[in-house]
């Protein structure tokens, strides 16, 4: 079985059953004697289960070579998962529900455009790849969970060709 994904472009509805979109919409608080907007709560991050904190990192990722073939998906069951390119890059998503059993239902992959002004956070137990980066390497501020008891990462090998296209 082959299985060709094009991206979309992400909206907070169609992100909605894996997450939140993290971008500045018309909905603001004035702050700093009305200096500066606050686009408040954007996204749930999900961290305390079992003694786990919040941290933030890092992650440098590479150019996507398209059309690409994906190899891996991963999910953590007792966090979310946030990232917001520093470069203010657009970046490529691919997402599967979260499910019961130890692998993402390829028939439910999504892969989502995130725009130069959006992030994304990845509710507990999504499925999803790296954040591709698609026109120079990217840094990614990552907010996550950190420290605390239990595997937090599970990973899938694709026995499918999965492959990644530019429409």
């Amino acid at each position: 079985m082959s299985i060709t994904l094009k991206p979309r472009p992400l909206t907070a509805a169609a992100f909605a059953p894996f997450g939140d979109v993290i971008a500045a919409g018309e909905d603001f608080m004035p702050i700093n004697f009305g200096r500066t907007e606050r686009h408040h709560d954007l996204a749930k991050i999900d961290t305390a289960e079992q003694n786990g904190h919040t941290g933030i990192s890092i992650f440098r990722s590479q150019t996507l070579d398209l059309p690409a073939t994906v190899k891996v998906m991963e999910r953590h069951p007792l966090s979310s998962q946030a990232f917001i390119s520093m470069q203010r890059q657009p970046f490529l998503v691919l997402v599967a529900p979260p499910t019961e059993t130890a692998q993402p239902s390829v028939t439910q992959l999504q892969l989502f455009s995130v725009g130069a002004d959006q992030g994304v956070n990845f509710k507990r137990g999504v499925w999803h790849h790296y954040s591709f980066s698609l026109h120079q390497p990217c840094d990614f501020i990552c907010i996550d969970r950190c420290g605390g008891q239990g595997k937090n990462c599970d990973e899938y090998y694709f026995t499918e060709e999965v492959i990644i296209t530019l429409a």
